[in-house]
């Protein structure tokens, strides 16, 4: 019988192909997804890590209260606001925002460390932050929005995952209609019926962009030799 797709690539993909294309090297690319609670951002996000070596999760910066595991650099960069705000103002984030009393944001060095090395980097934001970079970085921004199948199936899936109380539950399913109206300022947009079948279609992004050739290193050259003009 023949393979699902989903199941070609998942087995058969070499990403590492894609790290030195032709012979030459490529930039990194930052990939942000976002989408409504259910829709299923995170799982894509942790799905995606597993898969593909040259991906990494963006680690962000926050002023909240470190608990207990965490460790500083690993799960968050931890500031005092006065640290966060320095960062602000001298340009190192990439984005930011204060969410119930704290503030968060992305590190510019790392992602730009990254990118220079060739490694992708994902990003679990919302609309705002997405934004904020397009407006720091957009020819390295690749963005995609995840839409459920369903109002339905999402109340579904996250009365599934009992992590929220049903006041909880509600209240994101209120908030979706918002986040979902701004589906059309992302580069792409999935429906997640099936997680498998997503993911074919997300690593096929990926795959696609990572080949861009404004992303491509040394390419000018390559093709001035095939040319034989300047």
């Amino acid at each position: 019988p023949s393979k699902r797709r989903s199941e070609f690539h998942v087995a058969d993909f070499d990403e590492s192909k894609l790290k030195h294309i032709g012979g030459l090297k490529r930039r990194g690319l930052m990939l942000a997804l976002s989408s409504p609670s259910g829709a299923g951002k995170t799982t894509m996000t942790r799905r995606l890590l597993e898969l593909d070596p040259d991906v990494l999760l963006s680690v962000s910066a926050t002023t909240r209260a470190k608990r207990e595991g965490e460790e500083h650099g690993k799960h968050y960069f931890f500031h005092s606001v006065e640290e966060f705000q320095k960062m602000v103002a001298e340009r190192e984030l990439l984005e930011h925002t204060k969410y119930q009393g704290n503030y968060y944001g992305t590190p510019r060095a790392p992602v730009m460390e990254a990118l220079e090395k060739g490694q992708d980097v994902v990003f679990d934001m919302d609309t705002n932050g997405v934004e904020q970079v397009a407006a720091f970085a957009r020819e390295d921004l690749v963005s995609v929005f995840i839409l459920p199948p369903s109002l339905e199936e999402m109340e579904q899936r996250l009365r599934t995952r009992a992590t929220d109380t049903d006041e909880v539950i509600q209240k994101r399913l209120q908030n979706a209609g918002k986040e979902i109206a701004h589906y059309d300022k992302y580069d792409y947009v999935l429906i997640n019926r099936d997680l498998e079948d997503s993911m074919y279609k997300l690593r096929t992004i990926l795959g696609a962009e990572r080949m861009k050739r404004t992303r491509l290193r040394g390419f000018h050259d390559f093709v001035k030799k095939l040319t034989k003009t300047d």
